[in-house]
């Protein structure tokens, strides 16, 4: 709101800041009778309905202060607010594939918009207010007055709106809209903006002919509703941000600064023989009104030393750089090697410049030397890639396969887990089965790394580990033989981090034994709390280390994870952690929890993406 209402207060101090200046006699002399006009075009265009608010409520007050009537007041502030905002919705209006930017005049297309819609405003404000005067005044001063605004219009919108544009982008002080919800008819909508044009373009026409007032009533009507019925349409499409050519940048620099100062020396030169002009017999009665803006508008007409200035440079730096880089055509050929000889010295010229012509003499001296690498590797790289891939594909499978893919549950007890590696394969696991009528076996563990190396590991693991259970049931001494074993041949240095568990159903004791992975979450009593363990030391790094056996009753439920999920980072770098995993079973987690946690994570996350491989198990006790 705060930024809403300093557009309209600026739009409207300018506004009364412009008339007052040109409101001296030197330049109503000079048939610069109203130069705040085309201010409501360009506040329109760089503030939107905000900037036309604000504008139109100046015009006015000023206009009021003059003595001009309430009854032409109330329409003449109407069509005033509707071609201010039309200014903004024709800059904001889908062209073929040209993209939708904030107002800029930094290449053709942008100043062809400016100036079409310069003309389109003027005409629909000067006709409007034309046939206005023929209404409330005389039908004879109805065409004085349409060239005068129309004049006025032009020529102030042009120049001011290269100012404003221009320090409106230098100080980030211009009002762009938001994408609307509402869907727009295209067609209805150019259907309509057609009409507008034709009203316009045949009360214009009829100005030497019409002298009815009823006519001119419903000209401005006519107008007005189209303008007011094209104005509602919707914005749908995205404002985006284009950097544009520096090259053609330049060139639009260029333009622009001697167009505006050929209309300042057009004005300045009427004004140093305005004597000599409004002396002269049988001068044209437009003339003689307004000499500033006729004799400027003929000197920007004829343009021609800046219109070669601009050929010129365009010649030099965009055109002979381009004929030169169209030769690489013929050296190309598909499937062979390009023949660099001869090319390089066409770019060499150029691939010291610090713009874009020299950035594309780089990239193409540079192409053709990875192309004709490319070339003589792209078939073994290609190949070896898919065997990579397929390698991978049936890795992955094979580790899935590797794990639980559905619950144990019984009247007693229910079992589950998950796991997702971060690359195709991963170095977490985890595992649960009956050993037996009496015991269920559960485990989980995580390899260090990632990828195909860690994913060995914790396959050959698990697997060790089920051999084990075969003949063994204490915990602590299958750790014990299992460190052992990863100990003996170990190069690269691996470890692994394993909780090992065996519940009891008939006496509901849970023994266990850990090396170095993350204690786990029991529930007791109705509330998850960590379960203080022995820590213990990883696996396949230290030799004859000998694990603890703990022992536990277990009425309720067992969590079991590995640090992916308490690792898990959003793009501020900030954990999940161990109190959101605790808090999340106490407080959100169902009957299964596994999804739900799944998206408490990615809703934390974001979706950012995640580096560590992600598993989880739990096993909870039917107490029914």
């Amino acid at each position: 709101m705060k930024s809403k209402l300093k557009k309209i207060l600026a739009s409207f101090i300018l506004m009364i800041v412009i008339h007052s200046i040109f409101s001296l006699d030197i330049f109503i002399e000079l048939g610069i009778y109203y130069p705040h006009v085309g201010l409501l075009y360009v506040l329109g265009l760089l503030f939107g309905p905000y900037g036309a608010l604000g504008a139109v409520l100046a015009n006015v007050i000023l206009n009021f202060y003059s003595g001009q009537p309430i009854m032409e007041l109330a329409p003449s502030a109407i069509i005033s607010f509707g071609v201010s905002y039309l200014a903004y919705k024709l800059w904001y209006v889908k062209i073929k594939d040209y993209k939708i930017t904030k107002p800029k005049l930094d290449n053709p297309y942008h100043l062809a918009l400016f100036l079409i819609s310069i003309i389109i405003c003027g005409l629909i404000f000067s006709i409007v207010h034309a046939n206005l005067t023929g209404i409330f005044y005389n039908t004879k001063l109805d065409e004085y007055e349409f060239v005068s605004y129309f004049l006025n219009f032009i020529n102030s919108a042009f120049i001011l709106g290269i100012l404003g544009i221009w320090l409106c982008d230098r100080i980030n002080f211009i009002d762009t809209p938001n994408r609307s919800k509402r869907h727009a008819n295209e067609r209805l909508y150019r259907i309509l903006f057609y009409l507008m044009i034709t009203a316009t373009i045949l009360s214009t026409m009829s100005l030497l002919f019409v002298g009815d007032t009823n006519i001119l009533v419903v000209h401005v009507m006519v107008i007005g509703i189209l303008l007011f019925a094209y104005l509602t349409r919707p914005f749908n499409h995205e404002i985006e941000s284009d950097s544009g050519s520096i090259i053609l940048k330049n060139i639009v620099r260029i333009f622009l600064a001697i167009t505006l100062f050929i209309a300042v020396s057009g004005i300045v030169l009427s004004a140093l023989n305005y004597t000599y002009i409004t002396h002269l017999n049988n001068i044209n009665i437009y003339l003689y009104i307004m000499p500033a803006l006729i004799i400027s508008d003929v000197v920007i007409t004829l343009f021609f030393i800046p219109g070669f200035v601009i050929l010129k440079y365009i010649e030099n730096k965009v055109i002979n750089p381009i004929s030169s880089f169209s030769e690489i055509e013929k050296f190309i050929h598909e499937n062979e090697k390009i023949e660099s000889e001869g090319l390089v010295d066409i770019y060499s010229k150029y691939v010291n410049e610090h713009n874009e012509i020299g950035t594309l003499a780089r990239s193409y001296t540079d192409l053709i030397n990875h192309n004709n690498n490319y070339i003589e590797n792209i078939r073994e790289i290609e190949g070896e890639k898919e065997r990579i891939n397929a390698e991978l594909d049936i890795a992955t499978r094979i580790q899935a396969a590797s794990l639980p893919t559905e619950a144990i549950e019984t009247d007693e007890f229910i079992v589950d887990g998950y796991s997702h590696p971060a690359k195709e394969v991963g170095g977490d696991f985890f595992d649960y089965y009956m050993i037996d009528e009496d015991n269920l076996a559960i485990v989980i563990g995580d390899a260090s790394g990632k990828g195909v190396p860690a994913a060995l590991l914790a396959m050959i693991t698990q697997v060790m580990v089920k051999q084990m259970l075969e003949h063994n049931k204490d915990p602590s001494q299958i750790l014990y033989s299992l460190n052992n074993q990863l100990c003996e041949n170990n190069p690269e240095c691996m470890f692994l981090t394993m909780w090992l568990g065996i519940y009891n159903l008939n006496t509901k004791k849970l023994i266990f034994s850990n090396a170095g992975h993350n204690s786990p979450l029991i529930k007791e009593n109705g509330k998850f709390i960590y379960l203080n363990i022995e820590t213990g030391l990883v696996l396949g790094i230290m030799e004859d280390f000998d694990y603890v056996l703990e022992e536990m009753t277990l009425d309720e439920e067992l969590v079991l994870y590995t640090d992916g999920i308490t690792d898990a980072n959003n793009i501020n770098d900030e954990m999940y952690g161990e109190d959101r995993l605790k808090e999340f079973f106490n407080f959100e987690s169902g009957e299964e929890p596994i999804e739900p946690l799944l998206k408490d994570i990615n809703d934390f996350t974001k979706g950012h993406d995640q580096f560590d491989d992600m598993t989880l198990l739990y096993l909870r006790i039917k107490n029914d």
